[in-house]
């Protein structure tokens, strides 16, 4: 409960100093947002972007879409992996 009353406190400081009223729509929730986004620019791997936090591939769709808004990316390539025995899940 402290941190959240620290980043609140500081978020509306910032916001204030900076004459950005936006800052203030900033939340935990947003940074989460992001870091799957980042992920998902690096990887090009939905599944890996599910795996950091998503409970389904829905959710990892939405960042999809802000990496491309953000990064301005027209490439629709993705990483597709299919194992075919156990020894190659390992790997």
């Amino acid at each position: 409960m402290l941190q959240r009353y620290n980043f609140c406190r500081s978020r509306k400081r910032l916001a204030k100093k900076l004459q950005n009223p936006r800052l203030l729509r900033i939340s935990f929730h947003t940074f989460r947002h992001w870091k799957a986004t980042t992920i998902q620019h690096q990887t090009h791997d939905p599944w890996i972007v599910k795996e950091v936090g998503h409970t389904n591939l829905r959710s990892t769709e939405i960042c999809i879409t802000y990496e491309k808004t953000i990064y301005e990316s027209n490439n629709d390539e993705y990483t597709v992996k299919v194992v075919k025995d156990p020894n190659e899940i390992r790997r």
